[in-house]
């Protein structure tokens, strides 16, 4: 069969020595509103503006649905981050946006953890995790990551994961406003993940 019409296997729930990765069903809305809420100035700071709808159980749950749905086409994953045995509370979320398969085989990961869990070493355990179902479960080539220019805790962490700089996308989001740039890095199998 032709590679890029395999369906390759990928589990909806993984584990780390101290963390819990899930793709979440429309029944974790709550769960995932609070998140946002809790964190709502933090990511507006680097994100395209959302409305106050967002901010809603229902928008949250059909939002879940979507992206569930993605998840089951290989389209996208988001993996919601929560302690091993803990009480269920985000810590964070990781996701392989933009999956491209046939002479591609590649993605942009996605990332943004709870402001109060940052300097624990979640964000790198999960992106670690996440990165090997990118290049073992899914068989991909090739993760990209954007970042804007000032996000340096960003920088510094792709940098440890072995992200490599490739340039600057100019102008490439509009954010409160104002066309910003973001810096390009990517990470490829031969790495060492795949």
């Amino acid at each position: 069969m032709i590679e890029s019409l395999e369906k390759m296997e990928m589990d909806m729930r993984y584990e780390t020595e101290r963390l819990e990765l899930e793709v979440f069903s429309s029944e974790k809305a709550l769960q995932t509103l609070q998140f946002y809420l809790d964190n709502r100035e933090l990511f507006e700071e680097y994100e395209p503006e959302h409305g106050d709808e967002f901010y809603t159980e229902k928008y949250q749950r059909d939002l879940l649905q979507c992206e569930y749905n993605m998840t089951v086409k290989s389209a996208f994953v988001r993996f919601w981050v929560c302690k091993k045995g803990g009480d269920g509370q985000i810590l964070g979320t990781v996701s392989l946006q933009n999956i491209r398969r046939d002479a591609f085989q590649s993605c942009e990961l996605g990332y943004k953890f709870d402001q109060r869990f940052w300097g624990e070493g979640y964000a790198q355990e999960s992106i670690e995790k996440c990165l090997w179902v990118a290049f073992g479960e899914l068989g991909l080539h090739r993760v990209e990551a954007q970042v804007l220019k000032g996000n340096l805790h960003s920088k510094k962490l792709l940098y440890r994961l072995g992200f490599e700089p490739e340039g600057v996308k100019k102008q490439n989001v509009k954010i409160h406003g104002k066309w910003r740039d973001h810096e390009l890095y990517a990470l490829l199998s031969s790495y060492g993940h795949g």
